[in-house]
């Protein structure tokens, strides 16, 4: 994955998590690889390598593209 993933959410979305997080997980820039591709991703990590917000931060993404579904601070 040569390009920053965080490429591949919508911009607040990828912002708010620049605001937060230092950087991805490695499981989660793998995970957001093969899910953003349209991909099943089953991820296997230890406690604590970011697994529930690769699946959230994803989920919440969709919401931002529908829409007015989301309204999140620019």
């Amino acid at each position: 994955m040569p390009e920053n993933i965080l490429e591949r959410f919508r911009p607040q979305v990828a912002r708010w998590f620049q605001d937060v997080f230092a950087a991805p997980t490695a499981v989660q820039a793998r995970a957001w690889d093969k899910i953003s591709r349209g991909d099943h991703a089953l991820m296997v990590a230890p406690t604590g390598s970011g697994k529930t917000l690769a699946a959230f931060l994803w989920a919440l993404n969709n919401l931002v593209e529908r829409e007015g579904q989301l309204a999140l601070p620019v």
